[in-house]
Formats: C-alpha cells, structure tokens, sequence
C-alpha cells in the first residue's frame, strides 16, 4: 500500500520530487517504490527521459486503479470518522449509582456537551470491553482485567441514614439505638461491620432486615423501616430534599470509583469531556 501510494502520487504529478514533497518522503524513497512495483509487475510505469517521468500505458491503467481504489479508501473513512462522531458512548454503571446520582446529572452534561450523545447501561463487576462497551464507572471492589486504564473520579464515604421522622428512636446522640433495626444488602453484606470498624463503634445485637440491592434497603429507610449504611453519593439528594438524615455524617471505607476504559484517554476526545465532567460533579 505505501508503494501504490508512491506510485499514485508520482503519477498524478507525474514528478517523483512532488510526489515526494507531498509524501514528506525522499525523492529515492518513491522512486525505489515505484522500481519495486515495476519488478513486481514485470511492465515499466514510466517513461524517464530529460529528468522527467511520463506514464506508460500500463502505468496509465494502473493509475486509474489506485486512484480509484484510494479514493473509495478515503471515502469509506470519512464516513467512518463521521459515524464515529456521532455514535453514542455506551457507559456502564451500577445499577444504583446509575439511578440514584449519574441520571439525575446528566442533563448537566448533556447542556454542557451537546454534541456528546451517551447511552447508559446498567452493570457491575469486572469489565470485559470489546461487548459493546465505551466506559465503565466501577468501585474497586473488584479486579480490574488486564489491559483496562482506570481514571480516578471520587473515594466512597459511608454512614447510618434513616427517616428524619425516626430520628430520635432510631439515633442516641452519637450511637445507633441497640432497637434500631439495621438494614443490610447482599451487594455489600459487610457494610455495617466496616463501617463500625472504621467509626470506631460497637456494634450491638439487634433487629436486622435483609434487602437483594443497595436502592432496597435505601427506599426502606426512607419509609421508615430503619436504618441503612448509606454511601453519600447514593443518598446525598435524599439528604438535600429532606427524604432521609445522616446524624453520625459520613466515613470514607477505604474505596474508590473509577472510569475504566479499554484505552488511554485522549485530551479533547468525548471520553475526556466526560471525565472531566465526572470530576467537577462530586455531590
């Protein structure tokens, strides 16, 4: 292919010294191109005289056929960076961060960044990219598969939540009341033990409640049900609205989110648009 191309720009030019100009090649370098072709074929392209080059017929029947062939090329890849510029970034998040942070910021991003069309998809655990997927936004509770780039967004911070009407049956000062019922998940059946370790708090035996997800247990203690560990950005618009108090505030658990992608992020790309917004949106 750089020999055809060689071999197409001279022709067009019919100059070995523009071709090579246009090329940011030497003038040896095309015409060694052009030779290796002319050996491949058995038929000289051109005529060489008084230190030009004309085409011969058979240099004239492959010029119309490479440049033919390199202007499909080039049509084909403008269509295809077009496409791309306009294909939507698919981002996978987890399910309640997805539903309970990312969603209700997106329209932020999109006023922010109108010609980056994102289409989210609800996932957790490892990523195998390659199916689909652009981004993903992941704890660090799990692996992170090899050949995946991991860009740091915000730590996680925890804390007991509950209904602002259950408050005072719920809390004592700085404890949870032995009676509060505590509300656990399995997607994180330690988040009460970790988050006592971390508190520097005991724990008491008391009444428990066992929810499948995070956003379960959170929509339980809004009813009134009890209290969860609440990881802030889970519950921080609950907090603003009213829906739930964190009278202990919040500890980080020693975890982070990050953006994961199969590559290096480029400045100026949508995925570093993204990013960049991702980091400015921490509440």
């Amino acid at each position: 292919m750089g020999a055809l191309r060689c071999f197409e720009a001279a022709a067009r030019r019919e100059s070995f010294s523009q071709a090579a100009e246009e090329l940011h090649l030497t003038h040896g370098a095309v015409s060694r191109a052009v030779r290796a072709i002319e050996e491949e074929l058995g038929v000289a392209l051109f005529e060489r005289r008084n230190r030009r080059v004309y085409l011969t017929d058979a240099g004239r029947v492959l010029h119309q056929a490479a440049a033919e062939a390199f202007g499909v090329i080039q049509s084909a890849t403008r269509r295809l960076r077009r496409d791309a510029q306009h294909r939507p970034l698919v981002l996978s998040c987890e399910p309640t961060l997805l539903m309970r942070w990312l969603i209700p910021r997106l329209p932020g991003f999109s006023e922010a960044h109108p010609s980056v069309s994102l289409r989210l998809v609800a996932g957790g655990g490892a990523v195998a990219f390659g199916e689909g997927i652009d981004l993903a936004i992941r704890r660090n509770d799990h692996p992170v598969l090899p050949g995946t780039f991991a860009e740091a967004l915000f730590d996680e911070r925890v804390g007991p939540v509950c209904a602002p009407v259950q408050q005072a049956r719920f809390f004592d000062g700085v404890r949870v009341h032995a009676d509060a019922p505590r509300l656990h998940t399995r997607t994180r059946p330690a988040a009460w033990a970790a988050w006592a370790q971390r508190a520097g708090v005991t724990l008491p035996q008391g009444p428990e409640a066992l929810f499948e997800h995070f956003y379960l247990s959170l929509q339980a203690a809004v009813a009134g049900l009890g209290v969860a560990i609440g990881p802030y950005r889970l519950v921080c618009d609950d907090l603003a609205s009213g829906l739930l108090v964190a009278p202990l505030g919040f500890t980080p658990d020693g975890t982070h989110y990050h953006l994961l992608t199969p590559r290096p992020i480029l400045p100026g790309t949508a995925e570093a648009l993204l990013l960049a917004w991702l980091r400015e949106v921490q509440s």
